[in-house]
């Protein structure tokens, strides 16, 4: 049972009453424009098609969506040559055009109230993936790049996300030993180089995996380079699985076909 199941019916009514007039005196907005919406975290008509969302078919390991439909269960090529460290990704939809400025302006914006509302798109994403866990984690930032930015994106929606599903969110489990470069001019090898050492269990986290499916939380999966190191970590640690889901993903000019 819920708490909000207890409540009496007149702090029902107060919440309401509080929350209409909220709305009144500050309108809920899209979330990629000023227009006004019907309720807070929502996309206006306008800016809904702008966004390119995943769904089948696509890669049931990687989650890279097909261009055209595909028998069900079909591994793309990328997964066939080197199987990834987790055991499924999902995304909520395709890191471009209004994906990547949403994806920015929660980021790199400020706009951390717009992290309820991107939860809810990761949710109807990773179903799945939410009902299979044990435990969610979010991908850790490095102390540095969390004093600059003040707050971790990652562990904003993972929070927001093991409300909606009811799983417990550990944000102090993983931790980010090392300051590493952006990885994107660097290929596969190299970037697993880089990532060597950088991520790892902390002390408050030990002996919390072991036996336990997790899910990893990020906002964008781009080469996975981050993810498969924080899963490396996880499953030398014992856990049962790890499972990917971010906001965005990737998807260049040679992926999406087959």
């Amino acid at each position: 049972m819920r708490a909000s199941d207890t409540l009496p019916a007149w702090a029902g009514a107060l919440r309401l009453g509080l929350r209409s007039a909220a709305d009144l005196l500050l309108p809920p907005q899209c979330m990629l424009c000023s227009t006004e919406v019907d309720a807070p975290g929502r996309l206006c008509a306008a800016c809904w098609p702008r966004l390119r969302f995943v769904a089948e078919p696509c890669c049931p390991t990687c989650g890279t969506p097909y261009a055209i439909p595909v028998p069900a269960g079909l591994v793309c090529g990328a997964c066939l040559q080197e199987a990834p460290a987790y055991g499924r990704a999902r995304a909520a939809f395709v890191y471009a055009d209004g994906g990547r400025d949403l994806v920015l302006r929660f980021k790199r914006g400020d706009r951390t109230d717009l992290a309820p509302g991107l939860a809810r798109l990761m949710h109807a994403a990773g179903r799945a993936l939410l009902a299979d866990c044990d435990l969610i984690l979010p991908v850790p930032l490095h102390r540095g790049r969390l004093w600059r930015r003040r707050y971790n994106q990652s562990a904003l929606l993972a929070t927001a996300l093991g409300r909606l599903a009811g799983r417990p969110v550990r944000l102090d489990l993983l931790e980010r030993r090392r300051a590493t470069p952006s990885l994107g001019r660097h290929g596969r090898i190299e970037r697993r180089r880089i990532l060597s050492g950088a991520i790892g269990i902390s002390a408050a986290g030990r002996g919390d995996v072991r036996g336990r499916r997790i899910l990893l939380v990020d906002d964008v999966l781009t080469s996975g380079a981050t993810a498969s190191a924080c899963c490396r970590v996880l499953l030398r640690a014992g856990a049962a699985g790890v499972d990917v889901l971010t906001l965005a993903r990737v998807v260049r000019a040679e992926q999406g076909t087959i």
